[in-house]
């Protein structure tokens, strides 16, 4: 698979999945209800997202989304299980 046929839909921060952050190559300026990060910002290279990661976690790992439909995602949530799901690459 080329890297323009690439579509990432986990945040390469925390992990989340549920939005599409890169398409094709390139950053959609999708924000992370999650972290916060928006594509191609905290993002782009290993050792941003790795400081923005641990700024974050540093800080309490707090949910960036506050409306009332995330609040259903929230309840049983595992940090450490979504952030299982990052990909190799970007951890």
């Amino acid at each position: 698979m080329s890297v323009e046929d690439e579509t990432e839909t986990v945040c390469r921060v925390c992990g989340y999945d549920d939005e599409v952050f890169w398409e094709g190559g390139w950053p959609t300026a999708a924000i992370c209800p999650c972290c916060g990060n928006e594509s191609d910002v905290g993002d782009a290279g290993v050792m941003g997202l790795r400081n923005y990661r641990g700024y974050w976690v540093g800080h309490g790992a707090p949910w960036h989304d506050s409306r009332e439909e995330r609040k259903q995602k929230r309840q049983g949530w595992n940090l450490l299980e979504q952030m299982a799901n990052i990909p190799p690459q970007w951890r």
